[in-house]
């Protein structure tokens, strides 16, 4: 193995045959490998109730998988936001010259106000813009503001405590306290914030209990005069059935968009990035990049350290052909997530707040039957898979089961607003991400 990278992939190739794709995509898929020193793996993963939960259930299929890719024994490590002076939202903690901050951030037009905001926010928390509310689509930097203000406010103030998390991590440790008793220890975590920074809150839509406890610690925090700052792939107003009480909220502090970089920015962008990358880049290949891909920093920035890395490796000069190759392949890497049915019922399972598992099985309580049906109605819908391919997947059942349960979510939310808006929620959630 040549990189801690093909390490990875090899061991995430080996596990994806030894476990379901629900289980494989919640709690293997955030990991990622940090250091392998001698026999000791290094992992890391944003919290410590993901940790405890990988050590206690996988951490034996995770030895096994790197004993498999390397032929020796190791030891598993497993480090959190805790063990490391990183910020947990970090999108690219593998590469130390490119720190997510204010002085890295590109500004445009197409993101100027999100920026000055964010800005202000960070210099003065609570004093200004609060809440803060950042949307666009993904690959614009609305995860790179966040980072930006959790460097900043740490470097300032480092006697206040700043908490910066994915929502969905939000609700599974909401969800995990719950179960194990420990909600007293969640809510002294969260509402003692000075800062919250949540990332893509649009996954809070639907899931009533969790959007109840994050109201609760919205108001703790905003009473207590504490800074808010929520990033979403779309406006509050646009978000179906997130709780109205919520909705206000954040409809009362300041809203913020970002656009897809015009022209100018994207250029900026890519010679930013290949100057931090030491790469030197002729403008005229620099401007194709930009005329080329134009909707996705993420893709920008990725196709720059592909050039990059293949000039170090071939030492030849770029040529038209390896830059149109570079552009192609970074377009594919790139592209959304497939919906399959794993995904489907992992956030299906979150919404309606019962387990994957529990879908899957043959359990009949209303809560879950209710969760199964909706699943197989949004695999049908999105996919177009024919009802009995649907039902191997659902552990066997019958394509009558499934055209039956397809049919009586359809006739529900003909009649059911809410339902309907549920489902259409889970929906994008799925495309968008």
């Amino acid at each position: 193995m040549e990189s801690l990278k093909e390490v990875w992939n090899g061991v995430c190739a080996y596990l994806k045959t030894q476990m379901n794709e629900v289980t494989f995509n919640t709690w293997i898929a955030p990991l990622s490998l940090s250091a392998l020193s001698g026999d000791e793996v290094t992992l890391y993963i944003r919290t410590d109730f993901q940790r405890d939960i990988i050590l206690q259930h996988y951490q034996e299929q995770l030895k096994n998988a790197f004993e498999k890719v390397l032929n020796f024994p190791v030891h598993i490590v497993i480090q959190t936001e805790e063990d490391l002076p990183v910020s947990p939202l970090s999108v690219d903690s593998g590469s130390s010259q490119y720190e997510y901050t204010f002085a890295t951030f590109i500004v445009g037009a197409s993101n100027r106000f999100a920026h000055a905001a964010a800005m202000a926010v960070a210099e003065n928390p609570a004093v200004t813009y609060n809440p803060l509310f950042i949307y666009g689509n993904s690959g614009l930097g609305k995860t790179h503001l966040l980072n930006a203000i959790y460097n900043r406010v740490n470097q300032k103030f480092p006697q206040k405590t700043v908490w910066s998390v994915n929502c969905e991590t939000f609700a599974n440790e909401f969800y995990y306290a719950l179960e194990h008793g420990t909600l007293n220890k969640f809510r002294d975590k969260y509402r003692g914030a000075d800062v919250l920074l949540i990332d893509d809150v649009q996954f809070i839509a639907g899931k009533e209990s969790t959007q109840e406890e994050f109201f609760n610690t919205f108001n703790t925090l905003y009473m207590d005069q504490k800074q808010i700052v929520v990033t979403s792939d779309r406006p509050p107003k646009d978000i179906a059935t997130l709780d109205e009480r919520i909705r206000t909220r954040f409809e009362a502090g300041l809203i913020a968009d970002i656009q897809p970089p015009e022209f100018e920015t994207r250029v900026s962008i890519i010679k930013r990035k290949a100057q931090l990358l030491k790469f030197d880049l002729s403008d005229d290949i620099v401007y194709y990049i930009a005329e080329q891909l134009k909707s996705n920093i993420r893709q920008l920035e990725g196709v720059v350290k592909k050039l990059q890395a293949q000039t170090l490796l071939s030492s030849e000069p770029l040529t038209p052909g390896a830059v149109q190759t570079a552009i192609r392949d970074i377009r594919n890497d790139d592209m959304p997530e497939p919906v399959t049915v794993g995904r489907i019922i992992s956030e299906v399972a979150r919404t309606y707040t019962v387990s994957a598992d529990d879908i899957l099985s043959k359990k009949q309580d209303a809560n879950i039957s209710h969760a199964r049906q909706v699943a197989m109605y949004i695999v049908r819908e999105v996919t177009q898979m024919p009802y009995d391919a649907i039902g191997e997947n659902f552990g066997g059942k019958h394509h009558s089961t499934v055209l039956y349960n397809v049919r009586n979510i359809k006739k529900l939310i003909e009649k059911n607003s809410k339902e309907k808006a549920l489902i259409s929620d889970i929906i994008k959630n799925l495309e968008n991400n």
